[in-house]
């Protein structure tokens, strides 16, 4: 919280300290509306129908009998649903063609849509779309994800896919202490609270979709190029969202209803069950990833090899990049990294929370504590000695580097140096107990965003940004941040989000939301306030100033920009079942300026408990005779639940970005980062077993004891 002194007296600055969601009330009270909610007159309902088989055509689509069934109105499937085009490059590149439904008989995995039934009621839709009979021709399938697939190949994303420097066959056989391992992390899902949901309709030769995504604009750019639209013809709306994770972009539901309400000519909505989503909305993939570390006899770093391997599907390309953290994290004289993938008959994966964090620093942070282990240090002295002054591929500057400082508070807080390194000694009845650590990171970054803050004849302040709160507080955040900026009382700030009319601004991903907004934010409302200080007469309509950061963001410096963690984690295991315990956990981060306490630490530990459920729980299986889940709902694939989570602290470092004008950074996935692997190496400290295989399932623990 910041004070200064205006004319009007001493300001008391509402960023920093801790606020309840300005929309809190009508969440807890049911007046907040999500998409699957809000009603619509004569709405129709679509129910989508998935193929039953991994690979192959399809022969016929049996409609007429369902189109007699009482309240069917229509049955869309590749032979009578409205065309659209995927050839361009969106916001985030090359569309899924997943989203593009109905287009041709092909079926490129189990789960892929084949049909929408759309009827006057949901329980008539469902109803109809199981009775629905579709004849295929069924093909051979591959989803075996192994080690060495041959058709495996890098594959350039956010950084390219393969990054060298120095000998690495020298460095190794010159280090005095090497590790070699692998490590293998599952498929993993989203599975927010909320399904995702649209509903679509026609108003005045205007488009207007309600929906749960996590960026309007980005969806409705999406929506306006796949049916050949003019952009200012598509409003899509996404006032309150239970959750994204990186899922709630453009799939297929919304594709579906747009194209149902187009030949209806009357609202749609389609809500995916809990069952789709496991086909539809995306998923983390499974990674096998290699590490060779080679060392000096001080410890410090001779060679490091990171190389991950992961899937996509035959329709789409992405990867998941899980070789990247070692690019920021840790140099060497010869510093190797790759990122491949094979394409299978499987649904497309997607970015999921930290995606190419999570799953490679679960292998990165092991394999650096199997080397602190082999080099006689303490984990957290070997990173320090390996701690990098810049980029150690990009050779950039850091923006900020607390990463020291985070590892300094947790283990003083932690109580880390009454810890005996030698594993399998602490017991508490029957239990084992063990402690570990692993370092955190994840990108920051800004994206050109828009906003207008309108200073209205009441004396409040309404400020409209195209932002997406999918339950991280943006909304709030943002109040806070218009408010110093206007130097006003949160309670006379009015922000509206979740609206593409509002104007262009970056989706809720990336961790990149709030910081790109709310630089646009302070940006309009700093020279708002400078034209109220000049005596600007407020008239009935207010003032109205508008902001465009592109210029400001396209102006920043190459630095590496990052966000930074410590995580800590005690764990008990019991050898005569298996069973993991995690007890305490902490997180000390350094992420930037906290706008708002309060929701941050909620971010943070949201963070880390998904890596406690990432590290034991966690694991989609795929049944390779059919191509699809064993289990695809929430009985058969483990979260962490109440019972697993124990006492779980989170807190910061002080650690403004000096480039941004708020001082943020992000904060929203650095919480996972580094989470399983301070799991894995607790599990290691109390055992003596090393589990490179997640999730950690006490007929692993078993299986490991009976052959240590």
């Amino acid at each position: 919280m910041t004070t200064s002194t205006t004319r009007a007296g001493t300001f008391k600055g509402a960023v920093g300290s801790a606020h309840t969601r300005v929309e809190g009330r009508d969440k807890v009270t049911g007046a907040a509306r999500y998409a699957g909610e809000i009603p619509f007159a004569e709405l129709a309902h679509g129910w989508l129908v998935l193929s039953t088989v991994a690979r192959g055509r399809i022969r016929s689509v049996e409609d007429a009998p369902v189109l007699a069934m009482p309240g069917v109105v229509a049955v869309l499937h590749h032979g009578n649903a409205p065309r659209v085009d995927t050839d361009y490059v969106g916001l985030l590149g090359l569309p899924d063609r997943t989203a593009a439904v109905f287009q041709h008989d092909r079926v490129p995995h189990m789960g892929w849509p084949v049909a929408l039934v759309v009827a006057d009621t949901s329980e008539q839709a469902r109803e109809a779309a199981e009775a629905l009979v579709v004849h295929y021709e069924q093909e051979p399938h591959d989803v075996d994800f192994a080690a060495e697939h041959p058709d495996a190949y890098p594959l350039d994303s956010h950084g390219p896919a393969v990054a060298e420097k120095g000998d690495l066959g020298a460095e190794l056989a010159a280090s005095a202490v090497v590790v070699d391992a692998e490590y293998t992390t599952p498929e993993e899902h989203h599975n927010p609270m909320e399904p995702h949901a649209a509903a679509a309709r026609w108003d005045g030769g205007r488009l207007e979709v309600v929906d749960s995504n996590q960026g309007t604009m980005w969806v409705a750019s999406e929506l306006a190029k796949l049916f050949s639209l003019d952009p200012a013809s598509v409003r899509v709306r996404s006032e309150h969202v239970g959750g994204g994770f990186g899922s709630k972009g453009v799939r297929a539901h919304q594709v579906a209803a747009v194209m149902a309400a187009t030949v209806l000519r009357r609202p749609v909505r389609v809500v995916m069950t809990r069952r789709q989503m496991f086909s539809l909305a995306g998923y983390r993939s499974p990674t096998r990833q290699r590490l060779r570390l080679g060392a000096d006899a001080e410890g410090r770093l001779r060679a490091l090899e990171h190389r991950c391997l992961s899937l996509t599907s035959t329709v789409h390309e992405f990867i998941e990049a899980g070789a990247g953290p070692a690019r920021t994290m840790y140099d060497a004289d010869a510093h190797h990294t790759a990122n491949r993938v094979v394409r299978l008959d499987v649904p497309t994966p997607t970015w999921m929370r930290a995606p190419g964090e999570a799953p490679g620093s679960f292998a990165l942070e092991s394999a650096l504590d199997e080397l602190a282990e082999k080099c006689g240090l303490d984990p957290i002295e070997l990173r320090a000695r390996n701690e990098p002054d810049r980029g150690p591929i990009s050779q950039l500057p850091f923006s900020g580097r607390n990463l020291l400082a985070c590892f300094r508070e947790g283990a003083r807080r932690f109580g880390w140096a009454d810890r005996d390194p030698r594993p399998g000694l602490r017991r508490d009845g029957r239990w084992l107990l063990g402690t570990g650590t692993a370092a955190a990171s994840f990108p920051v970054g800004a994206a050109p965003s828009t906003a207008a803050v309108t200073a209205e004849a009441d004396g409040t302040y309404t400020v409209r940004v195209n932002a997406a709160d999918i339950g991280t507080g943006a909304r709030t955040a943002l109040t806070l941040v218009a408010a110093d900026a206007l130097q006003a009382a949160p309670e006379r700030v009015r922000v509206r989000i979740g609206d593409s009319d509002l104007g262009a601004a970056f989706i809720a991903g990336g961790s990149m939301g709030t910081r790109s907004w709310s630089w646009a934010v302070t940006a309009a409302a700093g020279e708002l306030r400078e034209r109220l200080a000049l005596g600007a007469a407020v008239p009935p309509e207010g003032i109205t100033v508008r902001s465009d950061t592109t210029e400001a963001v396209g102006a920043l410096a190459r630095k590496e920009r990052h966000s930074f963690g410590a995580q800590f984690a005690e764990v008990a295991v019991d050898p005569a079942t298996g069973e993991v315990r995690v007890r305490r956990m902490l997180g000390i981060f350094a992420a930037g300026r906290i706008i708002n306490p309060l929701t941050a630490r909620g971010q943070f530990i949201g963070g880390m408990t998904w890596g406690i459920s990432m590290a034991l729980h966690e694991e989609a299986v795929r049944d390779h005779a059919t191509g699809g889940h064993y289990g695809a709902d929430l009985a058969g694939y483990h979260v962490a639940a109440h019972a697993d989570v124990p006492a779980v602290e989170a807190d910061w470092v002080d650690d403004p970005d000096p480039d941004d004008p708020v001082g943020i950074k992000g904060i929203g996935e650095i919480g996972i980062v580094g989470a399983a692997a301070a799991v894995a190496n607790a599990v290691w400290h109390a055992t003596g077993v090393r589990h490179r295989d997640l999730p950690i399932r006490p007929d692993r623990v078993l299986a490991a004891g009976r052959h240590a």
